[in-house]
């Protein structure tokens, strides 16, 4: 069995201006407990000149690297570069990470998002994770899924397990459409709410699989989850499908 998990942050912090907390350090503890094999994150931040300048427990290392659970391996690639630092997608894997890269999927200048691609040894096996995030326009989301599917068919093999996960900021399933229509599935019948996370009412976080199976899907739900960003984390469980 594959524990996959999907988890929008909102870059460590939630709140606005003086009433603003840092959430970190009980996002690195939540994240430890869904005890996934691999965890894909958005909006994940690598330096911020403000957060280190607003919050005296500001984390010396990069936020993947922090939350990375002991004897997991973290990857980071950049989307977005702000006034005061950047921030993007992150990997972290309780498996080797064989290679990894990243494909810039930005549709207009005023977005910037990319595809973080990494291929992971799990027990012997070849699974090519793409950890995204999509962008706010509907006609800009469909462009980028059209440039995932490209991408898939141009650096993955046919015949290996694929897992598309992260942030498709989609209120409809226009994206999934798309993605199901190259063989990618998702877990039948049944919409795991994972935003806004004190009251879910649409599922924006999502994870596709190819050449795998999947078996179970949660999202975990109560104040600690709410507090700590503006999505809930999903959680899906896969097996391997047969040769």
């Amino acid at each position: 069995m594959l524990r996959i998990a999907t988890y929008n942050i909102h870059k460590g912090v939630q709140g606005l201006g003086p009433l603003s907390r840092l959430e970190i350090g009980n996002l690195g503890l939540a994240i430890e407990q869904l005890d996934a094999d691999i965890i894909c994150l958005q909006e994940v931040r690598k330096q911020n000149l403000w957060g280190q300048a607003r919050f005296r427990d500001w984390p010396q290392l990069p936020q993947a690297q922090y939350l990375a659970p002991e004897g997991y391996e973290a990857v980071y690639y950049t989307n977005a570069v702000t006034r005061h630092g950047e921030h993007g997608n992150a990997l972290l894997t309780r498996w080797p990470v064989l290679r990894s890269q990243q494909r810039d999927i930005s549709d207009h200048r005023l977005e910037q998002r990319g595809i973080l691609h990494a291929e992971v040894n799990v027990a012997g096996r070849s699974v090519h994770v793409l950890v995204v995030h999509l962008g706010l326009i509907h006609i800009s989301r469909l462009r980028q899924v059209a440039m995932i599917r490209e991408f898939v068919r141009e650096e993955i093999p046919p015949d290996a397990a694929v897992i598309v996960a992260g942030d498709f900021n989609d209120w409809g399933d226009q994206t999934g459409m798309l993605l199901r229509e190259t063989g990618f599935t998702e877990y039948d019948g049944h919409r795991a709410f994972t935003y806004p996370s004190r009251l879910p009412v649409v599922q924006l976080d999502r994870i596709f699989v190819r050449r795998l199976v999947p078996r179970s899907v949660f999202v975990p739900r109560g104040r600690i989850w709410w507090r700590m960003s503006d999505h809930l984390p999903l959680v899906a469980d896969f097996s391997f499908a047969a040769p």
